[in-house]
């Protein structure tokens, strides 16, 4: 259903808010700080979207929305956002209190294996403002990696060693990239609209994006060091979230150019695309495995946001979660046998894994906070037969 209020554009389905779009007028910054939202289409809505000027939480509706949720809707898909289940409201209070002690979860042979040295990128609003983290991949010894008043979301592990994201700190959505701990954070892209949703290509010589640069959401790619930006996609509608094949050869995305969100695969040159979901609900932030034989993501066909993987021409499509709560954001694992995911099962976002058939679901944060958008980071050496310590 299309439903206009006050400039802005909703579009819902049932009682979620499936894309919001802002009217020009308002840059960013205002969005996300003090631009009143309009609240006359959440009296029949479970979506709360008004957000005051000191970055505290307002109700309205039938609730309110935590302010991760309102970045994503704003920003997930850039100035066109997919909220399933990221835009659900939470009708209880949460107060900001410092987090709760995570304790590695009881470990069976194959999480022990794929835990050796790994770590996990996430973002949290734990301290009071959207940031990245980064913790082992057994929910131990997380630790912060950036500290700004504005939101840096988002990130993506390169191979070797780096990791980029989207910040606002400078006034707009842009893409950014820093060392493992955090260190030497440099902006790559540089534009009054927002680019975010970074993908590092597998020899880590460039990334994948979302920009809304040609005034509609387009995947673009450059170099790794911001050069060359070129756009791969060119449709009236929203084409993002873009994730590489292992062999570089060929790049997943989300699109709604068939009038509903489906998972689309293109050659990394931007030919050849071609759909491979059909579904009237969404599908949408695709995720290849390592191996190259899987594709992750988010589904709402069974009328709630799962984990689904599929083959990767499209066939074999099988759901991995089954919760009445928000499961997505998948992640492989470097080794291609677990997967990373956000869910909201316990009460609020947090990152859970599961081995890559959807056993073992076990979660590695706890915060009152939102903790989402897990990557696994490819840092470090990895083999199978190494025991954890």
């Amino acid at each position: 259903m299309l439903r206009i209020a006050g400039g802005w554009i909703i579009i819902t389905i049932g009682r979620i808010a499936a894309w919001i779009i802002w009217p020009r007028q308002h840059s960013r910054r205002s969005v996300l700080s003090k631009t009143p939202v309009p609240s006359a289409f959440l009296k029949t809505r479970r979506i709360c979207v008004k957000y005051s000027h000191n970055n505290r939480y307002k109700k309205c509706g039938q609730g309110k929305v935590t302010r991760t949720v309102l970045s994503y809707a704003l920003y997930g898909f850039l100035a066109v956002a997919p909220l399933f289940g990221l835009g659900g409201c939470d009708k209880r209070e949460q107060p900001a209190n410092p987090p709760v002690a995570v304790h590695p979860p009881e470990k069976s042979e194959q999480i022990i294996k794929s835990y050796k040295g790994r770590k996990i990128v996430f973002t949290s609003d734990r301290d009071g403002n959207d940031e990245i983290y980064i913790m082992n991949a057994d929910g131990s010894e997380q630790k912060r990696l950036t500290n700004n008043p504005a939101a840096d979301r988002l990130a993506c592990c390169s191979p070797d060693g780096k990791i980029a994201f989207t910040s606002d700190r400078d006034g707009n959505p842009e893409i950014y990239v820093m060392d493992e701990n955090g260190t030497r954070q440099e902006r790559l892209t540089h534009n009054l609209v927002p680019d975010g949703s970074p993908c590092w290509s597998p020899d880590a010589k460039k990334i994948a994006f979302t920009s809304n640069r040609d005034g509609n959401p387009e995947v673009y790619v450059m170099n790794a060091d911001g050069s060359e930006q070129m756009r791969l996609t060119n449709n009236p509608a929203p084409d993002g979230l873009a994730c590489w094949s292992p062999d570089a050869k060929r790049i997943a995305f989300t699109s709604k150019r068939d009038k509903n969100q489906e998972v689309y695969v293109m050659n990394s040159e931007g030919g050849e695309q071609k759909r491979l979901t059909d579904n009237p609900a969404y599908d949408g932030a695709p995720h290849w495995s390592p191996d190259a034989k899987m594709i992750a993501f988010t589904s709402n066909r069974d009328g709630n946001p799962e984990v689904y993987v599929m083959n990767t021409d499209g066939s074999e499509q099988k759901r991995l979660t089954d919760n009445p709560a928000y499961d997505g954001a998948p992640r492989w694992s470097p080794d291609a046998k677990m997967i990373a995911f956000t869910s909201k099962r316990d009460g609020n976002y947090e990152m859970y894994i599961m081995n890559s058939d959807g056993s073992e679901q076990r979660r590695l944060t706890n915060n009152r906070a939102d903790d989402i958008s897990p990557c696994w980071s490819p840092f470090l050496p990895f083999t199978t037969k190494e025991k954890y310590r």
